[in-house]
């Protein structure tokens, strides 16, 4: 239902969001691919809301969670798009699930491009943490809130102000679940 000049746009996202998902298909907390054309994903509903509508109800989401991102990274896979609470959600029995693989990646090789991406990822599920839970924060987990990827400091000077300057002035969009039609 993309726009016609920003469809080929949305196909390649739905392609990157159906090749990770695959990848994925034996994880708990994901959603399945029920059908997918090449121009059309349709994925399996997991019941819960958004982290920012319902706040995790205690530490175990988060050692679930971080569960979930070693897990996934395992399969080598990437989510890139972390950072975003409505991303993750809560189950209705407290338990974390992931949404939204469209700018997920799936490299052929696991190098130090792979060892950043797989750093920024985990970085931002410990900055949720932070915000929910500051005072169960591990030492090594408050060392690696302080400490960016170089790949994580290059894309803040660089690729998000373009970034929101597209998705916010030209497409409309927020980030934020519930912000209308995307």
């Amino acid at each position: 239902s993309a726009a016609w000049w920003i469809g080929w746009l949305a196909r390649r996202l739905a392609a990157r969001e159906a090749r990770a998902l695959a990848a994925l298909e034996r994880l708990p907390g994901l959603p399945r691919i029920e059908a997918w054309d090449g121009r059309r994903l349709r994925r399996s509903w997991i019941e819960g809301e958004p982290m920012h509508r319902s706040p995790p109800p205690d530490a175990r989401y988060f050692r679930e969670a971080l569960r979930l991102v070693r897990r996934m990274h395992a399969s080598g896979v990437l989510h890139n798009d972390l950072a975003k609470e409505p991303n993750w959600l809560v189950t209705p029995e407290g338990s974390a699930a992931l949404v939204d693989f469209q700018l997920a990646a799936r490299p052929r090789m696991r190098g130090r491009l792979f060892r950043m991406l797989a750093y920024d990822d985990l970085r931002h599920l410990l900055k949720h943490k932070r915000r929910y839970f500051p005072e169960r924060l591990t030492a090594r987990q408050l060392a690696i809130l302080r400490r960016r990827s170089a790949v994580s400091a290059l894309w803040a000077r660089t690729g998000k102000p373009l970034y929101r300057l597209v998705t916010r002035r030209v497409l409309g969009w927020a980030d934020r679940e519930g912000a209308g039609d995307r």
